[in-house]
């Protein structure tokens, strides 16, 4: 029998789950969303039952706000009504058919449960087993995870992890941590939190940097994911105050390489809102970021992480300080030239710009060397002959083949005197001359 197609997702992507026997069993049983028997029915406002997971997770993960059905307005907030008739029928189904029960389901915990329980965090003596119970309660729905933000829970965890690092506390900050990240904290709830910026950065820089952690993978992974969003959020004027030992504690996670894949990106992210403020690009230079984020990029690591490192790499090339350690590593011109046209558009763009940094203002005769050797003008050349490639960026390698002619055209590649019109060959055009040039191979 075939796979039943379930949509998953915002973009609702078809994906096929394990088969089942949809003929025999009650066809008002199944969730519209997942094609599954419904666990626990929730009827909405458009008089469609759904399973509460299902429509929970349509409406507060993937933000949709129409029904799925009938396509009418659904907002976040509409009340889904249990479908307590529905349940029975549908549990007393299962046992007449030798189906596993479905058993009955849980209260729906309210915004009261959980004021509840941060009150009992107050209680030292009761604070590891009411972060427990906390990070189970999140961990099980949507409509709790809902429930906690809106009673508090993201501002709470923010202050408990900050009395962890001022206690020098270890136990519990790893539950602090993991129900902030899988809760998230809404960006109007990152704003008052914020205005105690200067202590929260000092605690995450001290967690970031701690080797006395339990689970210290997860523990900094979330962390650095929490860090992202109170940074996204955060003013101009905060990003302005932060110190070096913060972005020690940053390249520290490149430099240690014990973060996960999602805490990688999530500290890249930081870096590249941060960078936008020229004392922050001296600061991540002194603290060894050029070299770091380029050694990360020699792993070949993926599509996204890549883009966040070339983007990076080209705010700190705006300044003298990085363009000086980028030329001085030996592969920065090389990893950067191989990733053109083999990442994506952003990478393209990035890359480019930072080539056109390099040359413009670091175009020694040894640098010029090395972007040959790094079959840079190959790429570059490449680059002009893609019809999808921006304008402006086909101008950016225009201006660095033009800028380093006198030096390439003087190598066996080059021939300056021979005009050929075949797919190896393309043109500049020059103000006094036009200057053919040969490329024997292009690295694909």
């Amino acid at each position: 029998m075939d796979s039943v197609m379930v949509p998953n997702g915002q973009d609702r992507c078809m994906q096929p789950i394990r088969p089942i026997f949809l003929s025999w069993i009650p066809q008002y049983f199944i969730c519209p969303i997942s094609l599954q028997i419904m666990k626990d029915p929730v009827t909405t406002i458009s008089s469609i039952t759904y399973d509460r997971e299902s429509i929970e997770h349509w409406l507060f993960t993937c933000n949709n706000t129409i029904c799925p059905v009938t396509k009418q307005p659904l907002p976040e907030d509409s009340d889904l009504t249990p479908n307590h008739t529905l349940t029975r029928l549908i549990q007393s189904w299962c046992t007449i058919h030798g189906v596993d029960r479905i058993p009955t389901p849980k209260p729906i915990l309210n915004k009261s449960h959980f004021l509840k329980l941060i009150k009992d965090l107050s209680q030292p003596h009761l604070q590891i087993k009411t972060l427990g119970q906390l990070e189970l309660l999140a961990s099980e729905n949507e409509r709790n995870r809902k429930s906690m933000v809106d009673a508090g829970v993201p501002t709470a965890m923010v202050s408990l992890v900050v009395t962890f690092f001022m206690r020098n506390q270890v136990g519990g900050l790893h539950e602090a941590l993991s129900i902030l990240h899988s809760i998230r904290i809404p960006s109007a709830e990152s704003k008052l939190i914020l205005r105690e910026m200067d202590q929260i950065i000092e605690s995450w820089t001290g967690v970031l940097t701690s080797n006395n952690l339990e689970n210290n993978i997860a523990v900094k992974s979330h962390a650095l994911s929490i860090l992202k969003l109170l940074v996204e959020a955060g003013s101009s004027s905060m990003l302005e105050r932060l110190k070096p030992e913060f972005f020690n504690a940053i390249v520290g996670v490149f430099r240690e390489k014990k973060v996960t894949q999602q805490g990688t990106n999530a500290a890249l992210n930081v870096l590249l809102h941060a960078c936008q403020w020229g004392r922050n690009k001296g600061m991540m230079v002194k603290s060894g970021a050029v070299f770091e984020l380029i050694e990360l990029e020699l792993d070949s690591p993926e599509k996204r992480t890549t883009e966040l490192i070339l983007g990076v790499l080209f705010h700190l090339c705006t300044c003298a300080e990085g363009r000086a350690e980028f030329v001085s590593n030996r592969g920065g011109i090389a990893v950067v030239a191989k990733r053109i046209l083999r990442v994506s558009n952003t990478a393209d763009d990035r890359a480019v710009l930072i080539l056109s940094l390099v040359s413009k203002f670091c175009g020694t005769k040894f640098v010029v060397q090395e972007m040959l050797d790094a079959k840079d003008v190959s790429k570059l050349c490449a680059l002009l002959q893609i019809g999808h490639c921006d304008a402006y960026l086909k101008e950016k390698a225009k201006e660095i083949l033009r800028s380093n002619l006198d030096e390439w055209k003087k190598e066996p590649c080059f021939d300056a005197s021979v005009l050929l019109t075949n797919s190896n060959f393309f043109f500049l055009e020059f103000p006094c001359q036009t200057i053919s040039m040969y490329i024997l191979t292009i690295d694909k």
